[in-house]
Order: C-alpha cells, then structure tokens, then sequence
C-alpha cells in the first residue's frame, strides 16, 4: 500500500516518517536480539560424545568430549576436549561473529593451526563453510553445522567429501548436553 501526500500535509508526512522509521528500528530490534537470545541458548557447560573418522575408508572413533560455551550480544565461543580410548585427548576451540545473517570465525582442532569458519544460521542451526588450515581427507574444505537440539542438546557435525566418489562423509558427530 502507497500513501500520497500533498506538499500541504507535510506535518503527515513528519508522522508518517517518524512511524515508518519507529518500525524499521523496532524490526532491526527484533532482529538483533533474536541473534542474541540464540547466541545465548547455546552458552553453557556440555558433556557428551560421538564418533570420529580418523581417515577415509577407516573406522570411527567414538569419543566422550567436554566443552564450555560462552556468548554476548554478537559472538559465541566454544572450548572443549574429546577423548578416545581413555588415554588420547584433542582439544578444540572455535570463537564466531555473527554480523545479521552471517557467521564468521576461527576454528582450531587437533593441527593446533587456526581454520577459516563462514556461513549464516537457518532457523536452530548455524551452517559453516570450513576452510581447514592443512589438507584434510584430501582437501581443505569441509562443512560444519552446529545445532541447538531441545532445551539442553547441542549437536556438532563436520561433514567432508570423498575426493574418490565425491560423497558426502560425516567425519564428526558430537550429541552434548548441558550439564
């Protein structure tokens, strides 16, 4: 719907302006704090486990993991550790902004060199392009998706491609819950 006004209903448009711009910044509002209340539901203390491929064609891991999860208005961090075979602990930690839609960051695993993370959230799950600092199963891309399951579950899955067959392989899938 169009509203047209004459030159002598300039004190309507004043009130028509300063309504349309009431809504804009109520909308951008509503927006950034619904970024901020997500952000929130994913901060916490979480235990749990999951499984690891350790190479393609391989077997996977299963792993019990700890992790601490911190976030504010724009930016959430992760900091944890899984272990295998009760003696073989990897730590990870992963700090992401949110700037509106989209999502960038630095995730640093077992190399202990930094990964470029990019992407954006889709409804409960923020959606990264993963650009690994060395080769990895054969390349340095990979996807990573991290979930907000329920109240208090978290999944974290690191999807890669099979160079060979160009399948999809999940190489890590982490189900935590808040402690």
């Amino acid at each position: 719907m169009f509203v047209i006004f004459k030159h002598q209903d300039s004190a309507a448009m004043r009130v028509f302006s300063a309504i349309a711009l009431t809504c804009a910044t109520c909308l951008f509002s509503n927006a950034s704090a619904s970024e901020e209340d997500f952000l929130k539901s994913i901060e916490g203390q979480w235990t749990g486990g999951g499984a690891v491929l350790t190479k393609l064609g391989g077997s996977k891991v299963d792993v019990s993991c700890k992790m601490q999860s911190d976030a504010n208005l724009s930016s959430f961090s992760m900091n944890g550790s899984c272990r295998a075979f009760a003696v073989v602990t990897r730590s990870f930690t992963a700090k992401v902004k949110a700037s509106g839609e989209a999502y960038s960051g630095i995730y640093v695993g077992a190399s202990g060199k930094p990964s470029k993370l990019v992407g954006s959230r889709d409804g409960n799950t923020i959606k990264l392009d993963v650009t690994w600092a060395n080769k990895i199963y054969g390349d340095r891309q990979a996807k990573m998706t991290i979930e907000k399951v329920g109240e208090d579950g978290l999944r974290i899955r690191t999807i890669d491609r099979d160079p060979a067959s160009g399948k999809s392989i999940v190489t890590t899938q982490l189900e935590l819950r808040r402690r």
